[in-house]
């Protein structure tokens, strides 16, 4: 996979497309992570949770960015967002996991408190990431919370009165935009319904972060009520190596 990314960066600067190319070195970069947990924080990913973030990385980055696989497939993101919510569970599950088995530390936390931080751990990433989008998209005028048409709307501030009572719109089949496209002012007007701004994008985000948080937690769950004998858990949780001896 490594040697796809390599071919891609070297494609892609070829065409002088250095955002692309960016984005291909920070692949790699990031294709280090288990690694990086390896050698420097004594942390073991099992085959399959390394697979899975390897796999996560590149549908992200190459496919999702540099192929527009965020366009051309509709489910792409929620796809990604799903993984991403499992992911970060398992980052949680594992900091909150390594202390509670830690001598020196006096914690004895039951397997659904365990569980329940490693889900409030996942979401809270997941919601730090929409505030990254957010300020994206308000600075820099990106699109990463993607819009989307409407057929309806509900809104108090249509409401004329001023009154806390929304106008709602139904059956919207266009919108019209007026302002400066490509420099020139006018009236453009889109089909489609009426253009929301990533309010749902957002909240279809989290919604699928909290399924694949929640996937994960039950993993983690079981993988403590029974500590070594579920083997679907085990191949999902990182583990602490054991220190190795000194030399006398």
């Amino acid at each position: 996979m490594e040697l796809i990314v390599i071919a891609t960066l070297i494609d892609q600067f070829r065409m002088e497309n250095y955002h692309n190319s960016f984005i291909c070195l920070l692949t790699l970069a990031l294709f280090n992570i288990p690694m990086i947990a390896d050698k420097k924080f004594n942390i073991k990913l099992p085959n399959a949770m390394e697979i899975t973030i390897v796999l996560f990385i590149f549908a992200a980055e190459i496919l999702g960015e540099i192929q527009s696989f965020y366009t051309r497939f509709p489910y792409w993101d929620a796809v990604l967002h799903t993984m991403n919510g499992f992911l970060m569970s398992a980052v949680g599950f594992t900091m909150i996991d390594i202390l509670n088995n830690n001598p020196k530390i006096h914690m004895n936390m039951s397997p659904f408190f365990v569980a329940f931080v490693s889900f409030c751990f996942s979401m809270t990433t997941g919601v730090v990431w929409e505030f990254f989008e957010f300020a994206m998209d308000h600075f820099f005028l990106t699109d990463m919370q993607k819009d989307a048409f409407a057929g309806a709307v509900s809104s108090v501030a249509l409401n004329p009165s001023g009154l806390n009572d929304p106008v709602i719109i139904r059956d919207i089949s266009s919108v019209v935009i007026n302002g400066v496209k490509d420099g020139v002012r006018g009236a453009y007007e889109y089909t489609g319904g009426y253009l929301d701004v990533g309010i749902a994008d957002t909240m279809k985000d989290l919604i699928v972060n909290c399924i694949g948080a929640v996937v994960f937690s039950a993993i983690g769950f079981v993988y403590i009520k029974k500590r070594g004998k579920n083997k679907i858990a085990q191949s999902f949780i990182p583990q602490l190596k054991a220190p190795q001896p000194e030399n006398e």
